[in-house]
């Protein structure tokens, strides 16, 4: 069942040569192996990092089943047959089984799900079985099986034969593995709901490692697995580029790491002789990869598994919001603290809050809070507009509010903020017309999610409307979006406030009145009052292009050509 691969160094006749069953092959020498194949037998559990509590667990399923059998013998239970570990793409699940299967000595079978895939009646199922009668001719073993959802999808939704076959075979091989024979068998998927809910039984697939995106601290173990080897100026702040890759996953990084490198050796290519064959020891030595070098990578990047959501990294700061410092304080003590001293609410026995309800007059910066706060936690942002979410298509709607959620999981920590939330969240049959009850299934879904959330992946939920009086009451009970929180128009000192940060960044002649504006403009909101600092800036940008080009006038008809700015 091994793929065997070789290298042909020499044919007779020498131009051309088929194989066939007849001819004669000669292998000569050691057998050489591949970089890629000598770079996974080296890898340990040194090299895995971001997945600590993950690794525990592996260590209790994988290491001790394979090296210590006596202790479940001894205690009269039936080590683990089979482990599922699922993640997002490059979160590192091929690089951790890998790992055990090199910290246990175990002989280690990948196969790629795809790859048994054949067009010949019966031998997907027979390359399946070859591989376990390998593995358990070579005790202690691994099976690994990558993107093991696409040879074993739910059988009542696929419409294959071949698929319902394969998840048969499997099923029985997995049923015939003895528990004393030494081998465990390791899935890998990103879409584990896919999988046949048979696998995912006891006996079978009886354990299930979530492989997540890596925290901060786990963020910080991959750079630094991915550095080591590399050459760094002394600027450069590890610590600081963890905290600014929210959301990415092990293979983001590694990508990160080399793109930062890739920069270093664009800057040295204007003194690199590309036609010689070796380059300057001095050319070499004078290169490292500095912090400018990893923020250029990071504006060139973003993390894979949120490349199809709108997930932003916000830079909006308390700063950048003038006023409601009320609403700022509140906002902080439900949505900040519980993500920076989680220790305080276990202590008090207090379960934080899974979301806020804004609401309150067009304008007043539900969308700028809901960033700033984002910013603050250091947690990404997904915004989505109610209507986005409705679609024609019977049942597509509610789908879309299951891949936002679980695109939020997935980039937790994580704030989603939901804009225009009367449009999907209405008072439930009263959507009058509405074909099939659209809107009813959709807010049902929603609610489905909210109360699915698991508090431990920090996805914290913000809906915002101007009409909170058609908001369906479910929505806004406990444990669902149970902080209300009403965002008034901005009083003087606020539109003060509003003023001064939306012209911090403009230079402001000193005959500006900025209080006297912040009195003249009782009853506008701060979207109006940035609106009026913006048309004051583009008034002042005319007026100096019109300047600078009455002075290049006056200048050429004296004869001058210079003409400063």
């Amino acid at each position: 069942m091994r793929s065997v691969e070789f290298k042909v160094i020499e044919t007779d006749l020498p131009e051309y040569c088929v194989v066939a069953p007849d001819t004669e092959i000669f292998c000569e020498g050691e057998p050489v192996r591949r970089e890629d194949e000598d770079r996974l037998d080296e890898v340990g559990y040194d090299d895995v990092g971001g997945v600590r509590k993950q690794m525990v667990q592996i260590r209790e399923l994988v290491v001790l089943p394979l090296r210590h059998p006596q202790l479940f013998k001894s205690i009269g239970v039936n080590p683990p047959k089979g482990i599922l570990l699922y993640g997002p793409p490059g979160s590192g699940k091929t690089l951790i089984a890998r790992a055990a299967a090199n910290e246990t000595g175990a002989f280690f079978f990948r196969i790629n799900g795809p790859e048994i895939m054949s067009k010949l009646a019966g031998e997907s199922e027979s390359n399946l079985r070859k591989a376990f009668e390998e593995a358990e001719k070579n005790p202690p073993s691994i099976i690994f099986i990558d993107e093991i959802d696409s040879i074993a999808p739910k059988r009542e939704k696929t419409h294959g034969e071949v698929e319902r076959r394969i998840v048969s075979q499997l099923l029985t091989l997995m049923d015939g593995l003895k528990s004393r024979a030494h081998v465990i068998v390791m899935g890998a998927t990103n879409r584990p709901n896919s999988i046949d809910p048979a696998l995912r039984r006891f006996g079978r697939f009886d354990r299930e490692i979530d492989i997540g995106v890596p925290d901060e601290v786990g963020r910080l173990e991959v750079i630094r697995i991915h550095t080591k080897n590399m050459k760094l100026a002394e600027d450069v702040d590890l610590e600081r580029i963890a905290k600014d890759t929210h959301g990415y996953v092990g293979a983001d990084l590694a990508a990160l790491c080399t793109e930062a490198a890739l920069q270093c050796i664009r800057e040295k290519m204007d003194v690199i002789d590309l036609e010689d064959d070796t380059i300057d020891a001095e050319i070499l030595n004078s290169m490292a990869v500095t912090n400018e070098h990893f923020q250029t990578a990071l504006g060139t990047s973003n993390p894979s598994a949120l490349r199809e959501t709108v997930v932003e990294v916000p830079n909006v700061s308390w700063e950048d919001i003038g006023g409601l410092e009320n609403v700022k304080r509140e906002l902080q003590e439900t949505v900040q603290y519980p993500v920076e001293h989680p220790e305080k609410f276990e202590k008090f026995g207090m379960s934080p809050s899974k979301g806020v309800f804004f609401y309150c007059p067009p304008g007043c910066g539900k969308t700028l809070l809901a960033k700033a706060i984002a910013n603050e936690c250091q947690a990404n942002f997904i915004s989505v507009k109610g209507p986005e979410l409705l679609t024609m298509w019977f049942g597509e709607s509610e789908a879309n509010v299951r891949e936002i959620f679980d695109k939020a999981r997935q980039s937790a920590p994580c704030v989603l903020f939901f804009d225009e939330l009367d449009s999907i969240a209405t008072q439930r049959g009263s959507s009058v017309g509405d074909a099939g009850d659209a809107a009813d299934r959709v807010l049902n879904q929603l609610l489905t999610e909210m109360d699915g959330m698991n508090a431990k992946k920090t996805v914290f939920i913000i809906g915002a409307t101007n009409r909170p009086d058609i908001i369906d009451p479910a929505l806004l009970r406990p444990g669902r979006l149970d902080q209300l929180i009403y965002i008034p128009l901005p009083d003087e000192e606020s539109r003060l406030s509003i003023f001064k940060s939306c012209l911090r960044k403009s230079p402001v002649s000193k005959d500006v009145d900025l209080a006297a504006l912040a009195k003249y403009t009782q009853g506008f909101s701060g979207a109006d009052i940035t609106e009026i600092c913006q048309r004051a800036v583009k008034y002042a940008i005319r007026e100096n292009i019109k300047k600078r080009r009455r002075k290049r006038k006056e200048k050429e008809r004296k004869g001058e050509t210079d003409c400063p700015d």
